[in-house]
């Protein structure tokens, strides 16, 4: 078996796995609800398998066009992404009093969700191209004011969960790219008190906090979700109520098809259902992982940990946050929660990861790079080149004989 095939193989057989059994939870969590209302009980089904289908087309073509091509668009889909999350701010159309979407037609972008992708391209160019951060002061100039720009964006939609997930990735990369764990943890330590901040002069904000701290002092209010949540989790048991047969989803868990699907699969499918989802992000993330440590080329290697620890991590946020172990954020679970943003992004950033498993572990190639150009390419070793080195070491075993003669000679 070719290196990194068997990597490759896991990596689609979860993402599709989890791509279509999110599309039967979320039929199941939308159906009753919308039958009830007198709505379509097929229109999120509907919706959430044409995302499928063009993130699945994306993925294909992802897979087989050339990810090092990525570098050179790197600053350009970071302009494009910080346009848009300028944009969403003064077009974008409230919804339960957040900015964080366009409206296309019938269809609505997340920019924010492109925005992640773009972030951990570009820092894996970046860091291609240059030193690790030893202090501080490197790590600021430029990928901390980067970083803090888009997080600043992040806030004024609100959406401090994509912020936190985005910081979480780039804490990846610097770390595979061999940013020293005090000068991350100094960081880190920044960044969690300019967000303790956010959160203590922003009251929802603060209201979700001390309801993750005491979740039953208020349970029919800031503590609702959280309580709904736990009631519907501990409601499954082992095996669950049976798919389709949950309560909780009918109007009292909130989110149910978004942020709180893993809910949702723990009432209807018990700890084996959550155990099942769990272990496939882990599979996931092995198998990710794997391929970033096989790639030889710099920029594959960062980019490869930074959509595991995209997905993955999103995933863990979420998983906390529904078991209430974290604070909600309201990030969706990766490949299973209802939005038309997160999976198709997610999906074509599995697809450059698969490009990385295919052209990062070639074999027989030859690193050259262009530093005047910042750019780094692989060849083969030209048949010149192999002649050439095949006349001078027969050149040098000549003259080595005849030394060796001469020696013998006066001897």
């Amino acid at each position: 078996m070719r290196k990194g095939e068997l990597e490759s193989r896991i990596l689609i057989l979860v993402t599709l796995a989890l791509v279509a059994f999110g599309i039967v939870m979320v039929y199941s969590a939308t159906s009753a609800s919308a039958a009830v209302g007198g709505s379509n009980p097929n229109y999120y089904l509907e919706r959430q398998g044409i995302y499928a289908a063009l993130g699945i087309a994306l993925m294909v073509i992802a897979q087989r066009w050339d990810y090092r091509r990525l570098r050179k668009l790197s600053g350009t889909l970071v302009l494009i992404s910080v346009a848009s999350l300028f944009a969403v701010l003064v077009i974008g159309p409230v919804v339960n009093g957040a900015q964080r979407w366009i409206s296309l037609g019938p269809a609505a972008f997340q920019p924010s969700e492109l925005a992640k992708l773009a972030l951990v391209i570009w820092a894996a160019a970046y860091l291609a191209r240059h030193k690790a951060p030893r202090t501080l002061n490197d790590l600021v100039r430029p990928i901390g004011a980067l970083a803090g720009l888009f997080a600043a964006l992040l806030l004024l939609e609100p959406d401090m969960g994509t912020a936190i997930a985005m910081l979480v990735m780039l804490c990846g990369v610097l770390l595979v790219a061999g940013t020293p764990i005090r000068v991350l943890g100094s960081a880190m330590m920044i960044a969690g008190a300019l967000g303790t901040a956010a959160i203590w002069f922003e009251p929802y904000r603060r209201a979700r906090f001390f309801a993750f701290l005491h979740p039953w002092h208020d349970a029919q209010g800031t503590g609702f979700q959280i309580v709904q949540a736990m009631i519907g989790m501990g409601s499954g048991g082992i095996f669950g109520v049976g798919l389709g047969q949950g309560v909780q989803k009918i109007f009292y868990l909130p989110e149910a098809p978004t942020d709180m699907m893993l809910a949702n699969i723990g009432e209807e499918l018990g700890l084996v259902g959550v155990t099942l989802v769990v272990g496939s992000y882990v599979l996931f993330g092995w198998a990710g992982f794997k391929v970033a440590l096989a790639c030889r080329d710099p920029f594959g290697k960062y980019l490869a940990s930074g959509i595991t620890v995209l997905v993955c991590g999103q995933a863990a946020i979420n998983i906390a946050a529904v078991m209430s172990i974290a604070p909600l954020t309201g990030i969706p679970l990766p490949f299973l929660s209802y939005g038309g943003s997160s999976l198709v992004v997610l999906l074509a950033a599995v697809g450059i990861l698969l490009n990385i498993a295919h052209r990062g572990t070639a074999t027989h190639t030859a690193s050259v790079s262009d530093r005047s150009r910042g750019d780094s390419r692989t060849r083969p070793a030209s048949t010149r080149d192999r002649r050439r080195v095949a006349r001078e070491g027969s050149g040098r075993d000549v003259r080595r004989v005849a030394g060796s003669r001469r020696g013998t000679a006066r001897s």
